[in-house]
């Protein structure tokens, strides 16, 4: 269990939206041996850096919150790198931590793992049921054989490594950069943007209609150690709100916060992608988790924390 305050820990991908937050919380609950390596230090494509990092280490417990990401753009432009780049990786930490001996790991997937048209809310035990959302299915299958990889260790060699599928997250250190950046992150730049620029409308890909949760990112953080400190053995959670809005809702809260008074201009040549993706978050909440922070809420923490908002406030 998770409970010496002296375990080494290491966060892999731990200057990521998802790693920082998760050496936050540690940080903040007391733990004193956490271990970090910048890409510079550590290229965790390379598999023979990867293994000896690991060996020499020995880390008690492994996050594994690195990954090449992005949004349907990205996504559908870089396939080939989302799901070469993203099996590597997976592949070279969880392996190398088995021949480490590293028995407690927890792997971060992604909600875009299950069917594209799966009943709502989304079960874990969705997965593998249907075809995959075309426009991230390199991403999607690369992080099924993340899964897959934690589900074969543990049943051939008894590891404990689980699997967090977290939906769509939000917070410090998101990507802002309009090219590559997921829905939430890009409504926050372009509100932003609009409004230094004095415009009357922010324009949105798609009909506005597809319904997506958010989850903030220090939530996601809290429900990983949450993980590894009730000692769960193996398995797929996930993690999320349990419940969800429309892009038209997402964006009129944004635009609240950010205090753009212009109008919503909805680009219908752009993709909606999935219709709908609400996760059921009730195995993880049978055991004593759920998320705490409000949508609203989290917008705000986000928004403060963007650097190009301190950036044009004088910060």
């Amino acid at each position: 269990m998770l409970n010496n305050l002296d375990a080494k820990i290491y966060v892999a991908g731990h200057r990521g939206m998802v790693g920082s937050a998760i050496v936050r919380h540690l940080l903040a609950k007391g733990y004193t041996s956490i271990i970090t390596r910048t890409h510079e230090q550590l290229d965790l494509l390379d598999q023979k850096a990867v293994f000896a990092f690991l060996a020499e280490t020995q880390p008690d417990y492994l996050f594994i919150s690195a990954a090449k990401v992005g949004g349907i753009q990205a996504n559908n432009t870089y396939r080939a790198d989302f799901i070469y780049q993203n099996l590597v990786i997976e592949a070279n930490l969880i392996h190398g931590a088995h021949l480490a001996g590293v028995q407690r790991l927890c792997f971060l997937g992604s909600s875009c793992i299950y069917p594209r048209d799966c009943p709502q809310p989304i079960k874990e035990d969705y997965l593998l049921t249907g075809p995959l959302e075309t426009t991230n299915e390199p991403y999607a299958i690369a992080k099924i054989a993340g899964i897959k990889l934690c589900e074969s260790y543990n049943a051939q060699y008894g590891r404990q490594y689980v699997s967090a599928m977290p939906t769509n997250l939000y917070g410090p250190n998101d990507n802002y950069d309009l090219a590559n950046s997921h829905v939430l992150p890009a409504l926050i730049r372009k509100a932003y943007e609009a409004k230094q620029a004095g415009s009357q409308d922010l324009v949105i890909w798609g009909s506005g209609t597809p319904k997506r949760e958010f989850l903030y990112v220090d939530d996601m953080a809290d429900a990983c150690v949450f993980l590894m400190e009730k000692n769960i053995h193996q398995g797929i959670y996930n993690v999320g709100t349990g419940s969800d809005v429309t892009i038209r809702e997402l964006a009129e809260v944004v635009m609240e916060v950010v205090g753009f008074e212009g109008s919503i201009v909805f680009d219908q040549t752009k993709p909606d992608g999935t219709p709908r993706k609400l996760l059921d978050v009730s195995r993880l909440k049978t055991l004593g988790w759920q998320s705490k922070t409000p949508l609203k809420m989290g917008v705000q923490l986000a928004y403060a924390a963007a650097s190009f908002v301190k950036e044009g406030l004088g910060a």
